[in-house]
């Protein structure tokens, strides 16, 4: 009866637990004459690891970094962030315009992107026997079948080097992305930071 609730226990441990079934597969593994009771499990680590300490990230996220960069150079949150409802699709197409060039020109200058496939879309590509599929999404019957000769959809796009800028902030601007903008009262400074910029005179 000891040994069958015992039994019990192990199922729901190796099932909601990763180290406990790690540590069993472990055991399950060893000769006979190496093998060790499940209770010696909870109570000591395997031999030789040491428990590895929880490392603190340092900074912050890069992907708040990249979108703080995309932020200050394009205005991008502005834009996503702002409701297009009032306005008519000639002024979102003006906002966009300058929005979309100083993007292209922060992600070029971060990331130096480059198309994968030289060949225009439309165009027909050789892939040899054992290509890479996670460059080269083949599509259609046969696609995984050695050498294929197919039409490019779409170039793809691949990064020549990850460049971010170097945030040194504290821990409390961990998570701005861009800071809020006052004025003192009476004074009259240039405007950074106003929502989109929509263009007044395409306004209805």
């Amino acid at each position: 009866m000891r040994r069958l609730f015992l039994a019990v226990r192990a199922f729901w441990a190796v099932l909601l637990r990763r180290e406990i079934a790690q540590r069993v597969h472990e055991v399950l593994s060893t000769k006979p004459a190496e093998a060790v009771s499940l209770p010696e499990l909870r109570e000591k680590p395997p031999a030789g690891k040491a428990p590895t300490p929880r490392q603190e990230p340092l900074g912050r996220s890069e992907a708040l970094t990249l979108l703080a960069t995309l932020q200050r150079e394009a205005r991008f949150v502005d834009f996503i962030m702002e409701p297009l409802d009032q306005y008519t699709d000639a002024q979102i197409g003006a906002a966009v315009r300058d929005i979309h060039r100083d993007c292209a020109r922060a992600i070029q200058r971060i990331f130096g992107l480059r198309a994968i496939v030289a060949q225009a879309e439309g165009e027909a590509i050789e892939l040899p026997a054992g290509y890479d599929a996670a460059r080269f999404r083949v599509i259609g019957q046969g696609a995984q079948a050695g050498a294929v000769r197919a039409r490019v959809i779409h170039r793809g796009w691949e990064a020549t080097r990850c460049q971010l800028p170097l945030w040194s902030g504290g821990a409390s601007a961990a998570s701005v992305i861009a800071p809020a903008e006052l004025e003192i009262e009476g004074a009259t400074p240039p405007r950074l930071g106003e929502g989109v910029a929509i263009p007044p005179e395409s306004m209805s």
